[in-house]
């Protein structure tokens, strides 16, 4: 149950439109439902202003389905990420709504679009065409939660010509998304151009030296520019739900 349906139930109680009892009945449903195999939380959106979302790495088809079909009943929109396309051609044979992303590695089905907020774009950066995939999962995230996506991609600082041309696109950006493997040079050089969040994902693309990300993340942790914040190796969409927490409007 949204923020949405809730001032829609409480106006029906007011206007006689809906028994307060009968109410009371629809608020049982929260805040979460035990099905089993997972115990679906019906109070997220609520509570937070995002759908549910269900991380698909480790779970069987059977599994994430039962869990889409929970959350669908109520109403509401969900989000499924980390699934592999041979996962998430199967969900979505059974469930008809299932839109999979399969760059992304993200699914989602959409009960309600998500409220638009009042700002604007999210730029999504990335040093590399190999840090695309991880892009993407922020992306796809960032349309899930009501947030527009500006895609920047293949600007790093190997070509740093390529990022100058971008540059009035990222400060008319309401936050910056910047992904990057390798030694992870980029954010510093983002968060040096412009004044709205910076939001650094290090990637595990990169030589041995690279440490599966360990390296970039270093980088981005001892940044030289003020105030970049670095989420965990991978994480689009942990970045996306960064940028949702910062910027108004979010619940």
């Amino acid at each position: 149950m949204d923020p949405r349906d809730v001032r829609e139930l409480l106006e029906r109680v007011r206007t006689g439109e809906l028994a307060t009892d009968q109410a009371l009945e629809v608020l049982q449903q929260l805040p979460f439902r035990d099905i089993g195999i997972a115990t679906v939380d019906h109070h997220r959106a609520l509570r937070q202003g995002v759908p549910e979302v269900i991380f698909g790495q480790g779970k069987s088809v059977d599994q994430i389905v039962a869990i889409i079909e929970e959350i669908v009943r109520v109403g509401q929109s969900v989000l499924v990420t980390r699934i592999e396309p041979d996962k998430g051609e199967a969900i979505a044979a059974r469930v008809p709504s299932f839109q999979y992303a399969p760059l992304a590695r993200t699914g989602k089905v959409t009960v309600k679009p998500p409220p638009e907020r009042a700002v604007g774009p999210i730029a999504v950066v990335t040093a590399g065409t190999s840090d695309i995939p991880i892009a993407e999962e922020a992306a796809e995230t960032l349309l899930a939660i009501g947030l527009r996506p500006d895609r920047i991609y293949d600007v790093g600082v190997a070509g740093l010509h390529r990022l100058l041309l971008r540059v009035d696109e990222l400060r008319h950006a309401a936050a910056v998304i910047v992904i990057a493997g390798m030694e992870g040079a980029l954010p510093s050089v983002v968060g040096g151009l412009v004044a709205t969040p910076v939001i650094a994902v290090p990637t595990s693309i990169g030589y041995g030296a690279a440490l599966s990300g360990f390296t970039a993340l270093f980088s981005m942790l001892t940044s030289c520019a003020s105030g970049v914040v670095v989420v965990n190796i991978d994480s689009g969409f942990g970045a996306a739900m960064a940028a949702h927490r910062m910027l108004p409007g979010s619940s």
